[in-house]
């Protein structure tokens, strides 16, 4: 008997966008470390890389995650 099930199978309205093939797929379908997700809509899914990119240059100007100006503690 398997401990883990290989292929997690996916659920209809989870969207997932695949780094590895830079494609949006419904469910699970490559491995997690290749995907990013889940997106409650394709749409959602297929701009993945955009909303990384934004979030990522929001974290990188956030003052309260900078050693820019800090108290020195």
């Amino acid at each position: 008997m398997a401990l883990f099930k290989r292929g997690t199978a996916g659920k209809p309205g989870e969207w997932y966008y695949c780094l590895k093939h830079g494609t949006v797929e419904e469910g699970p379908e490559c491995r997690a470390a290749d995907r990013m997700g889940p997106y409650a809509s394709r749409e959602e899914a297929a701009h993945a890389m955009e909303t990384a990119r934004e979030r990522n240059a929001e974290w990188e100007n956030d003052s309260r995650w900078t050693d820019k100006g800090g108290s020195g503690s």
